[in-house]
Formats: structure tokens, sequence, C-alpha cells
């Protein structure tokens, strides 16, 4: 059960590209995951676009019309990752952006994006006005 927050310079993805991420992005979290491809774990795996006015690096602001950095950040319910698994995410969402990018190889060449990894501690998760755990959430995309 993924919700991931995309960051990019307002403007940076014409509609093509953000059909093509928003599509991608959350299904191949949950393929990293181990995540059933269900209906029901889709519904609870979300993905937020957020367009920053302003972008800085280095303490410079990012010019106009430069390549778009993105940060990519993963939350995730704590003890449902190892590192094979947050490297695979790693590389699936660095995919996903390079090939929605009109120039995916700068992916390997400099830091066009950062992916973040935030796995949420048990009881943290909250949904319907209630605590939820990693029990109810397997429970839920099970089918229970």
């Amino acid at each position: 059960m993924p919700f991931v927050e995309l960051f990019v310079p307002k403007g940076s993805l014409n509609e093509e590209a953000r059909e093509e991420i928003g599509g991608r992005l959350v299904s191949e979290v949950m393929l990293a995951e181990g995540a059933p491809d269900t209906e029901m774990a889709r519904s609870i795996s979300w993905l937020v676009v957020n367009e920053v006015d302003a972008w800085f690096v280095g303490g410079r602001r990012l010019p106009v019309g430069e390549k778009p950095k993105y940060v990519v950040r993963v939350g995730v319910p704590a003890g449902s990752m190892n590192d094979d698994k947050r490297a695979d995410i790693v590389r699936r969402v660095t995919k996903v952006l390079a090939d929605a990018d009109e120039e995916p190889a700068r992916f390997t060449d400099a830091a066009a994006a950062w992916v973040h990894i935030n796995e949420v501690p048990e009881g943290n998760w909250g949904a319907r006005g209630q605590v939820v755990r990693t029990e109810d959430i397997v429970a839920l995309v099970a089918g229970g």
C-alpha cells in the first residue's frame, strides 16, 4: 500500500508525461513491494503530484527552461521493505521518470531525480478515523 508523492517544478510536465507517470508510478512501486495487483490494493495505493513554484539547487533557483528535477517520496509500512525491495523501488521509479522524459539518459548521468523511501512506523497509518496496522492492510488487500 504505497503512498507516492511526486515533486516537480511547476509547468515541467506536459499532459502526456503526467499521464504516463501517473499511470505507471504506483503500479511499479506495488510490484517492487510485492503487493498483489488487485482492485482493492490499487484503491489504497495513491499518487499525488506536487508542482512546486520555486526549486532551488545549491542555493540557486533552477532557471526557467532547465530540465526538471524530480523528488519522489514513497511511503510504505515499516517492516515491509528489505534492501532488495528498496533498490527495486529506486530503479523502477527512476525508469518511469526517464521513460516520460525527452532525455532519458540524463537520469543515469546526473542527479535528475531523488527517491526517498519513507517507512511509516506501525501504528502511524490511519484511515476511516482509526489507526490502520499492517495486518489490517494485508487483510484488506487479500479480500478479507
